[in-house]
């Protein structure tokens, strides 16, 4: 199979992952796309590939003889899809665009063929993409296309949930840095992303009948409303960009005697990070004065930092795929992530780990969609970046 054929074949697989899960990986459907994966790889020629108890699939491919003191370099993709929209059932379809039949699509793309689903599903580029990019690249390599040191090859479950480092294998994967294909439009390399908390309020109150309720009930949905409305108004994902923290209200529920929020907290700088999670703490705080203790029940969970500290001190990886893409007649593009990757949370555990672009665009959307060119082009890049 071709890269194009391998990524309409996985994103048949129904791999969303879920925040509420109990088990690792959050879903059935990811282990299912992972021995698919395994399998895949051993038939190219990664003898060693193999999926353990926790989802994760791992393989080797040797250094070219003459190459083994090449430093080994880490592809990393990740299986799950967003659970942000629906994900089982994936049609997708190879349309040309014209500039009007496909949304949320740049006018730079006209008459380009643009993978898309039909419109009732996401398409799964992020990071089927990525992992149909990396099995096509290590085919090559394997097939002797071009002189290599060591590879290390991981795809990851959960990651859309924040838990695709959590039970990731360094010893296991052995490499001296990675590169994460899991970015967006064709050219992009990252190094920097949010500082990233997440936020569970609970609010206790006290119910009576409303008829008789003078002095006596204690609205645990009004108690949190006031709690949201302390919030700053222009802080939210809605009002900022660029490099610019936020906090987002993602889910509210409740009633008189019990409410519950949950919330994220972004900032790229790490001082204003930490500047917002004592805002927060001490929005609870004020609220338990004025309302007694115990009202306010609030849990603040670290969940990745900006791993620009860590990539700043390696900025050799970074110039390794900018030269790839120039080789390959891609200008690189470097933003900054107004989110996160395993690579940020893998990088402050000794691997260091950028993210390199997939080619995808509209991710968490209907609307994804990537242009078949761009498969190829970062099948291309890829081998480029691991030749020695």
């Amino acid at each position: 199979m071709n890269v194009t054929e391998r990524f309409l074949k996985y994103v048949t697989f129904a791999t969303a992952s879920d925040e509420d899960s109990t088990t690792f990986p959050s879903t059935s459907g990811q282990l299912v796309l992972a021995d698919y994966l395994t399998e895949e790889l051993r038939m190219i020629g990664v003898a060693d590939a193999e999926r353990d108890l926790n989802g994760y699939v791992y393989g080797h491919i040797p250094a070219t003889p003459g190459f083994e003191n090449e430093p080994v370099i880490g592809l990393i993709a990740h299986m799950d899809t967003s659970p942000d929209a629906p994900g089982e059932n994936v049609n997708p379809k190879i349309v040309k665009y014209d500039g009007k039949n496909l949304p949320m699509i740049d006018d730079r793309y006209i008459g380009e063929d643009m993978i898309v689903s039909d419109g009732t599903t996401l398409l799964g580029a992020d990071d089927k993409a990525g992992v149909a990019e990396i099995v096509s690249a290590c085919e090559r390599l394997i097939n002797g296309e071009v002189k290599h040191g060591a590879v290390s090859i991981c795809f990851t479950p959960d990651e859309e949930i924040g838990s695709g480092a959590d039970r990731f294998d360094h010893k296991r994967f052995a490499a001296d840095f990675a590169y994460t294909v899991d970015g967006g439009e064709l050219g992009g390399i990252e190094y920097e992303n949010f500082n990233a908390a997440a936020v569970r309020l609970n609010v206790y109150g006290l119910n009576t009948h409303p008829g008789s309720a003078k002095g006596k009930m204690r609205n645990a949905a009004l108690y949190l409303n006031e709690f949201i409305s302390m919030l700053p108004d222009a802080e939210t994902p809605a009002h900022t960009e660029g490099r610019e923290g936020f906090y987002h209200v993602s889910y509210v529920n409740g009633t008189e005697s019990k409410a519950e929020l949950h919330m994220i907290i972004r900032d790229h700088d790490r001082e204003k990070f930490e500047g917002r999670k004592l805002f927060v703490s001490r929005l609870a705080a004020y609220l338990n004065d004025k309302y007694g203790d115990g009202t306010f029940s609030l849990q603040i969970t670290d969940s990745y930092y900006n791993m620009r500290e860590i990539i700043e001190k390696h900025m050799e990886i970074v110039e390794r795929a900018k030269e790839a893409m120039l080789a390959n007649g891609v200008e690189p593009v470097i933003t900054a992530i107004r989110g996160g990757t395993d690579g940020a949370r893998l990088s402050f555990e000794g691997l260091p780990c950028p993210d390199i672009s997939t080619g995808g665009m509209n991710y968490h959307s209907i609307y994804e969609a990537i242009p078949v060119s761009a498969l190829g082009k970062m099948t291309d890049i890829i081998v480029k970046i691991v030749e020695a």
